[in-house]
Formats: C-alpha cells, structure tokens, sequence
C-alpha cells in the first residue's frame, strides 16, 4: 500500500489520482458510522459570552468574539494547548464579508450544544484569511485535494501538530456535528489511522506547486497568439467572461486579451473584451446606484451577485476598464470608474489615505438587503417610474427573489431610448436624476458593515488603479489619491530593516508581509514612477524588490516562496504560481522584474525573470487562462519593449499625452534632468523638450512631437 501511495505522489501530474485516492479515503472513513444527532439548544445572546478573540483587531475576528465556541486566534497558545491536551484542532478560515460565513456562524457557531461539544473535544482556532493567507492556502490545497474543490468558510479538522486530516467548507449543523463526532471517536478509538491520513494529505500539500527545470529559454510570438486562441475557446462571447456560471471577473486575463488585441489586431480579442466588460457593467454585480463591483455573480448573466464588494477586485477592475478606454474610447467604461472611484473614495477610503479591505453582503442578517429594491419602493420614490423600472428589468413580483429587484440593465442607454422613441440625452438625464433619488434613499438604510483592516498588497492594487485611470483621465485627484496612499505604505508599513507590514488597523501595523504584499506594491510604485518621474518611487521599488530577493528566493527553482524567511514555520512553504482573480505573487514579480531590469539596465533581474517564465511556460502554453499574467509577461518578451525617455522643463505636459494613449509595450522614464539612469545620460537639451523612443537600447532620432514619437512606437 504504501509504495502505491509513494508511486502517486512522486509524479507530478499525478493529481486527479491523488484527488481520486483521498476522496475515497475520507469517504470510507466517513462512511464507517452513522452518526446520531444531538438536540441543541438555542443559540446564545452574543453577549453572554466571550472568547479568546476578543483581543484581535481583526473584523472578522471579532464577529466571533462572542461566540459560545472558545475560539483562539492563530498563535502558540491554541497550538500548545492541542498538543498538551492531545487534542484535534479545529481550524474555521473565513472573512469579513462572506456570506455563508455568517450563515454558519448562526447555525453552528452561536449554538451552545455545538459549542460545548467543540470545547470539550477540540482546539478551536479561527482565522481571517485575509490577514494570514500564507496559512489559508495550506488548507484550502487540503481541501481540493480531499474533495476536488474549496472555498469559505474553509473548515478543517488537523491532529495536534496541525497536519490536516479533513478539510470542506459550509457544513448545516448536523452535518457539522456528525463530521465532528466521528472524527473525535476515530481519534481516540484509530489515532494511528488519522496520523497515517494526515501525513498523506500533507504530503500531497507540499508537491502540488512542485516548480519543474526551466525548458526553453527563447520565447516565441507565435506561442502567444496560440494562448490567445485557447482563452476564446473559454469565453462566453454572448454574455462575457468565462462560459457557465459562477462568473468571477478576471481582470489579468482581459487584459491580456486586449495587450494581444493591440499587438495582432484580432477583432475575436476585442469583442471577447468588449462583451465582457459592457455585460459586466450592466449587469447587478455592478451597483448601478453606488458605484464599485460585487464579487461575483452566481449566474451566467452577471445578475445576481454575491454582494460584498472587495477591494482587490474594484482595484483592478478600475486599471482595466481604465485601459479599456484608452483602447476602444467607450464612454461606459469612463462612467465605470468614474462612479467605482466616487464608492472608493466616499465609503472605503481611511482618513490617512489607505483603503479598507470589503463591504459586508449582508446587513440585518440578510444577504443583499441593502442593495435590492421593491417595485412599490420605486414607485413612491419617483414621479415618473415606468421608464425606469422598464430600463433596470423591475418586476412586481421581483426579478430576483420574492418582491426584491436587483436593478440590471440588458441594452444601452441609446439602444433603449431610440426603441422607446425618446431622446438619449433627455433620457441619460432623467436616469441620472432617478437614479440620485434611490441613491439617497438608500443612504437610510442599515447599511452592511466595512472591514476596516488596511492590506498593504489590496491597497496597491488601489493605487494602481488610481495611477491607470489618472493616466486614461488626467484627473489630478486619481494622481493625489494615489500619492497619498502610497506614502501611506512608506510612512506606515515599511519597517527599519526595510520589510513590510501586512495589516494596519486602528493605527498599529501588524503581521509579517507575504509576498504579494511587497510585489504588488513593486508594481505599484514603478506606475507612480512612470507617471511622476519621481526617482524616489523607482528606489523604493528597487529596495523592495531586492528585499524579495534576499528573504523570500527559492534558488533551486528561480521561483519565491509566498512567506519569508523570517516567518514561522508551517507544515508546507508555498509557491503561489497560478493566476487567478488576482495575479499570482510569482508572475508579478517576474514582471516587476521585467520591468526594473530595463529601466535600470540590471541584467541579474532580467535574467531571473526569464528564468521564472520559462520554469512555467510549457503550463502557461496548455492553460494560459491560468497563467494569464504569466502570457502578458511572455508578451513583453516577445514582442517590441519601448523605453520611452522624456527629458526637460516640459516633461509633464509631454508625458500626459503620451500615457493617455494605449501603449502596453512601452515604459516611461525620465524628468527636468538626466537623473542617474544609464539611459537617460547625454539626452538633456537645454531649453527643450525631448522624447526618446528607444528599443533594446538603441534610440531613434529624439523628437519634440507626440504624435511623432507615437508614430515610432510600432
């Protein structure tokens, strides 16, 4: 048996029959019994009780401070006492503003007969996968490997030495109860049994993100195209996205089909980009009277979402409807961000100028409340409501539950008014009109709770979103916001030895960055160089950058480690590698390695960055979907890379028209001087202007007209 196990989990591409294997496993064991399910009692006041967790600053961790289960947060303290005890640990990963997470708070959490049972049997740890998703990760690979798939809650049960020998994610109480219990029994009657499993599924843990010899180390445009021409096979070109539903949106991934627009002008990129991103925008998972995004939808449509709205997403989805404009000038993805960065700034901006992590799905314990709409609530709102209800898909009965109405929109606004015989512009007024009186309206709601916890890597993401839309928009107020939260970082998160900070909440930083913190905010500070040609934000990147390069390098693989080495060991380092609805830390920072290596001529980062694409490229050729960010570096080093250099008095009003433009294969350097750049020396004119357009160091003749400049880049 156990030379079967070894042959599985020694080959790589093993795991659909490590999936297979486990399954069956838990399933057995699950199956031995059938357990009896034991009455409980009504849930406890929320006040009657209080745990471990009522010293975190964490909302999510808090939410649960007053359970009747003795939550402990992450730390020596529960992990001594499971060892101690001889205990199993019960590990609960969620967020703030998770649904079912709440669903099962009430069913199970705050019921005292399921937490009594908890507190006797078991070590209960609650974490916010937010603040620790170095840990999250672990178990959520235990729970697809167990069961083919994961999400949150994300529920695990592990032997004292947190080794996991079960992970799923909502339970209903009985089934929660059940699953307890007959771990509980195995481990005392079969201890052997579940040490046997836990090691197996850890070992499988540690393989999955296995990073294999590099194969090539020349790229191929032709390669590029063909990845394109997979990610069509996905999308939904009625509806947008990814065909079926959930529908998540996927922000590198369009964007690397509009980079791949721009450079092969294949009409199938850009009506797969333009679907996506118009149905989006019409669609309930955007909040037609607020502004910002949804997490996702629950059907194919993009009409029904989940309501909680996450930073990470609005941040990127702002940088890509942004670029979007750039390239195909469509006055719905300017109104896009526009009303994205109103909710940003109004709702999840802190007065130091960093930004709050989500917005609670639910208020008064129900999903969506805050957000829906009766057709006698319109009514009464408005003097002339037929348009209106007819333009958004209001029903009297509801058009999503029982007389709730998500509004949702099915054709334009030009579409509409010329079937309805009436002018654009006069209908485009009285929706605006109409819509600031529900606005307002809503203002006297209860309204869903905010996580105010500050991410440094979400906030970077944020400020790059603020960078793209200052460059499609030229609003210095984008630019500002941007700044500021940017010197947040600098001024709150970066420590004396030159590291990061994850978290900051109620003015104490806390928790050791992982790596998506410091590559996301790389990438951060290089848009704020090349849009400021502010030396200082090209230092720090390069600081930060050799900071990832000395504590997080896995030398064997080229590859970086998701945690530090300054961090506490767990049962498996991660390697983040697959892209997903957010870049992975890896194929950031090959990026910003990319990106640092040209702009200060540094071979050493060039060539890891390489090195890191062609570790993954043979994956990325077979699923590009997955490795999207991974394609968009494959692109800047296939195609041309421009370095445009603009050097004088004048730069700013010479770079602004420039960046306005769509250019994703050019980078910007430059200033009122020559600066410290290879690149930059012996450019300077006195009392001129000048654009450099330069390729692989070579630069042709300076101009002092942008559109002649323009003109060079091909």
């Amino acid at each position: 048996m156990q030379s079967m196990l070894s042959k599985l989990f020694n080959k790589r591409n093993n795991f659909p029959f490590r999936i297979f294997f486990l399954n069956s496993l838990i399933c057995s064991l699950l199956l031995i019994t059938i357990l009896s399910c034991q009455k409980s009692n009504d849930s406890s006041n929320e006040h009657e009780y209080t745990n471990k967790l009522v010293s975190e600053s964490s909302p999510y961790l808090l939410q649960h401070a007053h359970n009747p289960v003795d939550w402990y947060p992450w730390g020596d303290e529960a992990l001594k006492k499971a060892k101690d005890e001889n205990k199993l640990i019960v590990i609960s990963i969620g967020y703030s503003s998770c649904h079912w997470c709440h669903v099962m708070e009430k069913e199970s959490f705050e019921d005292t007969a399921v937490a009594g049972f908890m507190n006797e049997h078991f070590v209960s740890i609650k974490i916010d996968r937010e603040e620790r998703p170095d840990i999250d990760q672990i178990y959520m690979d235990a729970a697809i490997l167990i069961n083919g798939n994961g999400g949150w809650p994300l529920n695990i049960v592990t032997l004292p030495n947190t080794q996991p020998v079960f992970a799923g994610t909502y339970y209903a109480k009985d089934d929660w109860t059940k699953m307890l219990d007959f771990f509980q029994n195995l481990y005392q009657e079969d201890p052997e049994k579940l040490i046997k499993q836990a090691q197996l599924i850890t070992d499988g843990i540690n393989q999955i993100e296995e990073v294999p010899e590099p194969t090539k180390s020349e790229f191929q445009a032709s390669d590029s195209e063909r990845m394109a021409r997979r990610v069509l096979q996905d999308i939904d070109f009625e509806l947008g996205g990814k065909k079926g539903a959930p529908k998540f949106p996927i922000p590198t991934l369009m964007q690397f089909l509009m980079e791949q627009y721009y450079l092969t002008e294949n009409d199938s990129l850009k009506q797969a980009v333009n679907t996506t991103l118009t149905q989006m925008a019409q669609g309930g998972i955007f909040d037609h009277l607020g502004g910002g995004f949804a997490r996702y939808s629950t059907d194919p449509k993009w009409f029904a979402p989940h309501f909680e709205k996450m930073l990470y997403d609005n941040g990127q989805l702002v940088s890509l409807y942004s670029k979007a404009h750039q390239l195909f000038e469509n006055d719905l993805y300017k109104n896009v961000v526009t009303e994205t960065l109103d909710f940003i700034s109004r709702e999840l901006t802190s007065p130091e100028g960093g930004f709050y992590s989500s917005i609670d799905a639910d208020s008064e314990g129900e999903e969506g409340k805050f957000y829906v709409w009766s057709k006698s609530e319109i009514d009464s709102l408005l003097d002339k409501p037929e348009l209106f209800i007819k333009y958004y898909g209001v029903k009297e009965a509801g058009n999503w539950e029982p007389n709730h109405n998500i509004l949702f929109v099915e054709e334009s606004v030009g579409s509409f008014a010329s079937n309805e015989g009436i002018d654009a512009l006069e209908f485009e007024t009285y929706l605006k009109t109409s819509e600031k009186k529900l606005f307002e309206a809503r203002k006297g709601r209860i309204r869903p709770g905010t996580d105010d916890k500050i991410l440094t890597s979400w906030n970077a993401l944020m400020i790059k979103g603020y960078v793209d839309a200052y460059t499609a928009f030229q609003n210095d107020a984008y630019l500002e916001s941007a700044l500021k939260a940017g010197n947040f970082i600098l001024e709150n998160q970066r420590n004396s030895d030159g590291s990061l900070n994850r978290n900051y909440k109620d003015g104490k930083s806390s928790i050791n960055a992982f790596l998506d913190d410091y590559t996301f905010t790389i990438e951060a500070f290089l848009s704020l160089y090349q849009t400021t040609f502010d030396m200082k934000w090209l230092m720090e990147a390069q600081k930060l950058t050799d900071y990832v390069i000395g504590h997080f390098s896995d030398e064997q693989s080229g590859m970086f480690f998701y945690t530090s080495s300054k961090d506490r060991s767990l049962i498996a380092r991660k390697k983040e590698l697959n892209d997903s609805v957010l870049p992975s830390s890896n194929s950031s920072m090959a990026r910003n390695l990319m990106v640092l290596g040209t702009l200060l001529y540094n071979k050493g980062y060039l060539e890891r960055s390489k090195k890191m694409l062609a570790a993954v490229y043979d994956d990325m050729r077979e699923s590009p979907t997955y490795f999207n960010n991974w394609a968009r570096l494959a692109n800047m080093f296939t195609y041309p890379l421009y370095e445009v250099a603009i050097v004088g008095d004048d730069f700013e009003s010479t770079l602004s028209p420039l960046q306005a433009e769509y250019i994703p294969n050019a980078l910007f350097l430059g200033g009122e001087t020559e600066g410290d750049l290879e690149l930059l020396e012996g450019k300077l004119l006195d009392g001129r202007t000048m654009i450099y357009v330069c390729l692989n160091k070579a630069c042709k003749l300076p101009t002092d007209d942008v559109e002649r400049a323009l003109s060079l880049i091909e």
